[in-house]
């Protein structure tokens, strides 16, 4: 149980740390996150990518300055 829990940590953080500087690297970065983790969690990659994107974007764009 403890190796979901840690590579969802980890791929949160990778997200965060790379989320792009043009809306669609901002796009695929959070994509490619979401889709990750809900493959570590067992859950739909497709879903997973669409939150993730549009969490990145959103994040993203409300903080311009931490998404260099």
């Amino acid at each position: 149980m403890r190796k979901p829990i840690t590579l969802l940590l980890v791929t949160m953080s990778a997200a965060l740390a790379g989320c792009g500087e043009t809306f669609p690297e901002q796009s695929l970065l959070g994509a490619g996150a979401g889709a990750a983790t809900a493959v570590v969690l067992d859950g739909s990659p497709f879903t997973g990518a669409v939150v993730g994107a549009a969490g990145n974007l959103v994040y993203c764009q409300t903080n311009p300055g931490k998404c260099n």
